[in-house]
């Protein structure tokens, strides 16, 4: 199958020495969705509302302050902030307790309660991953279908975090057919359960290396082992330290 253009991040990803490729895609989405936020966009009276609305989760609103745009992050922290305590003192001050009865009370959540909970759950970022992520999760599956060669690069590659494994496993099932979905799970258990005991086995002998009976001894692969458990945990990229 010829290279498309929304089969090229996917490639791109696969053919790099990552441990979980899906982790990779995730991470220049991410990098591409905190420019956007950062950039002249804030300003726009639609994306002002949205991030007004939504708000960040604690994940990247901490990538947002770390940008060198202190003061896009100050702006719309103050505008969320202006609507939350709006709305908020509007539902506190409707919402009276001593109206119901105690066993009521507890059965059913109060406003604030639910406004708070939708709050927590949003993320005007994550939002605008989540959608493109999900195309390349299927473009992974079309690819499967459709190119030899892709099966053999997914076969080959250093598998995947537990997460993504769990992403691919489910996924799987909707995607292709029953006969499709038996090779596949069949490549993608391989490829998992092979790369974490791989990683793991780097990550004991990471351990055993600090004892002093193997001082001498060589470090094998296990210098980067930490990071590369990371992702395969935690599904989270960071840079080695």
């Amino acid at each position: 199958m010829g290279e498309q253009l929304y089969t090229i991040p996917v490639n791109d990803a696969f053919d790099a020495d990552s441990e979980c490729p899906l982790c990779l895609m995730a991470k220049d989405l991410e990098k591409a969705a905190i420019e956007f936020t950062m950039g002249p966009s804030y300003m726009e009276d639609d994306n002002r509302e949205k991030t007004d609305k939504l708000g960040f989760c604690p994940k990247h609103i901490k990538m947002m302050y770390q940008d060198k745009n202190k003061l896009g992050v100050a702006l719309m922290l103050n505008t969320h902030m202006n609507k939350t305590i709006k709305e908020l003192k509007a539902l506190a001050d409707k919402d009276n307790p001593s109206s119901k009865g105690f066993l009521s009370r507890k059965k059913d959540k109060s406003p604030v309660v639910k406004y708070i909970e939708d709050l927590e759950a949003n993320c005007f970022v994550c939002q605008r991953i989540d959608p493109i992520f999900d195309r390349y999760v299927h473009t992974i599956f079309h690819m499967w279908k459709k190119d030899s060669s892709f099966k053999e690069k997914l076969g080959s590659c250093k598998g995947f975090c537990t997460y993504h494994y769990g992403i691919l496993y489910e996924k799987g099932a909707d995607n292709l057919s029953q006969a499709q979905y038996s090779e596949f799970l069949q490549t993608l258990n391989k490829v998992y359960f092979e790369n974490m005991n791989r990683v793991n086995g780097d990550v004991s002998w990471f351990i055993d290396k600090h004892d002093y009976r193997n001082k001498e001894a060589d470090w094998k692969n296990s210098k980067d082992s930490i990071p590369r458990a990371i992702v395969k945990t935690e599904h989270t990229i960071i840079e080695e330290q």
